[in-house]
């Protein structure tokens, strides 16, 4: 077969070579841009190892041997990546595949390449970027996943063990709503995800392996096939347990009183102005007592500031214990106190004031000599009325029946 004066020869957009012996005899035209020869006489008379880089030579040859001794020919080796030097001494990997045929009727090698050079360095870079990204999903703190549209998780990341405790083999199969310790946090989910097709920071807890619930934060979206139909969710969640600790002290730092444990005044008007609305919009009963300790400023001038404190602590949780769940007591500065009782008409409200009064007379607290610290309080009392503009007026009314009552004597309880 005299292929090389063929004019088809030339015209093969992919590089050509005959080889004979190991010596090449012929290369086309594309042969010699691929290897980037001025001509024709600077391949041919020369070995093909010459051409190869050394760490490739050896496998090069042994494919030319097997395929021109093979005992059938026309059978060609499969392709492989060779590296090669350029006649210009330049670097390239190139796809070679080789079979044997006649030539100019003598047995020969032919020898077909493709420059994959870019295609190798693109690889190299998706292989860099996979093992980028596989360290990054082994060793990230979120975790990843994706369920059916049973709700069944297909998928789980790594970083499961960190956030649940859980092997991703353990995760996997089961629903995802076996790991929230409330339903209604999976159906708010649900729902977010239904009417909106993607969350992102949903708020939400789980239950680790341990027992132990977490707060976390899900960013999610809804995943369809190819019909449309949806098929599941995927995003990733994470433990926000610290960050929701942090919130709740805040929250307790501000709404709390530091040093009786109870509604500061911020939070005790804003419940107050709630049930104002409330027993104005029902109709119902709201009563408020206003508390003053009687000669608190004597007890802090006689035994100090810290006894004081401690009087102030024994004080708010004697109040505390005789109230129901839905009464709310908080501190307005200094010594007084105010309770907010939701439901009570004035002889519910007198009564409790009158409980109040007796066990804040039966509290003894030992003194920093042994003698025993005796305390009184002075209530005021207000209940609702339907002339009421705002929570103001009836604030008033209750601050005025305090002053009666401290009037009067103290250790009482005196009515607006």
């Amino acid at each position: 077969m005299d292929i090389t004066h063929n004019p088809l020869w030339h015209m093969l957009p992919v590089a050509v070579m005959v080889v004979r012996d190991g010596v090449i005899q012929h290369v086309n035209q594309a042969c010699q841009v691929l290897f980037e020869a001025d001509s024709a006489e600077q391949m041919v008379g020369h070995p093909t190892t010459e051409f190869v880089h050394p760490v490739d030579q050896q496998r090069s040859s042994g494919r030319i041997q097997r395929v021109a001794s093979a005992p059938e020919s026309g059978i060609p080796n499969k392709s492989t990546e060779i590296r090669i030097r350029t006649c210009k001494g330049q670097l390239r990997m190139a796809l070679f595949t080789s079979v044997a045929a006649e030539v100019d009727g003598l047995p020969s090698v032919l020898i077909c390449g493709t420059d994959m050079t870019h295609q190798s360095e693109i690889q190299a870079q998706l292989r860099e970027s996979e093992q980028h990204f596989r360290r990054l999903f082994e060793n990230m703190r979120d975790v990843y996943y994706r369920t059916n549209a049973q709700g069944v998780v297909l998928h789980v990341g790594p970083g499961v063990r960190q956030v649940l405790g859980y092997d991703p083999q353990e995760i996997i199969g089961r629903t995802a709503e076996s790991y929230y310790p409330q339903s209604s946090d999976r159906d708010a989910f649900k729902a977010a995800i239904q009417a909106h097709g993607a969350v992102s920071d949903f708020p939400g807890q789980m239950v680790r392996k341990d027992g132990r619930v977490i707060d976390i934060s899900i960013s999610s979206q809804a995943v369809f096939d190819d019909d449309g139909n949806f098929a599941g969710v995927e995003g990733i969640y994470r433990d926000i347990t610290q960050r929701k600790n942090l919130e709740r002290e805040l929250h307790r730092m501000a709404s709390t009183d530091t040093l009786t444990g109870m509604a500061n005044r911020r939070v005790f008007l804003e419940r107050a102005e709630a049930a104002f609305q409330l027993a104005s919009t029902e109709s119902q009963p709201l009563a408020l007592l206003m508390l003053d300790l009687d000669h608190f400023k004597q007890i802090n001038d006689r035994l100090g500031h810290l006894e004081g404190d401690r009087v102030l602590i024994a004080f708010a949780q004697a109040v505390q214990l005789l109230l129901r769940a839905d009464d709310t007591v908080g501190r307005l500065g200094g010594e007084e106190f105010g309770v907010l009782l939701p439901g009570s008409g004035h002889d519910g409200a007198l009564a409790i004031a009158e409980r109040i009064l007796q066990h804040i007379r039966d509290l003894s607290l030992p003194g920093p000599h042994g003698q025993p610290v005796q305390v009184t309080t002075s209530i005021g009392l207000a209940c609702q009325l339907p002339t009421d503009r705002s929570l103001r007026d009836l604030l008033d009314r209750a601050d005025q029946a305090l002053y009666q009552a401290k009037r009067q004597g103290r250790d009482r309880c005196a009515c607006a």
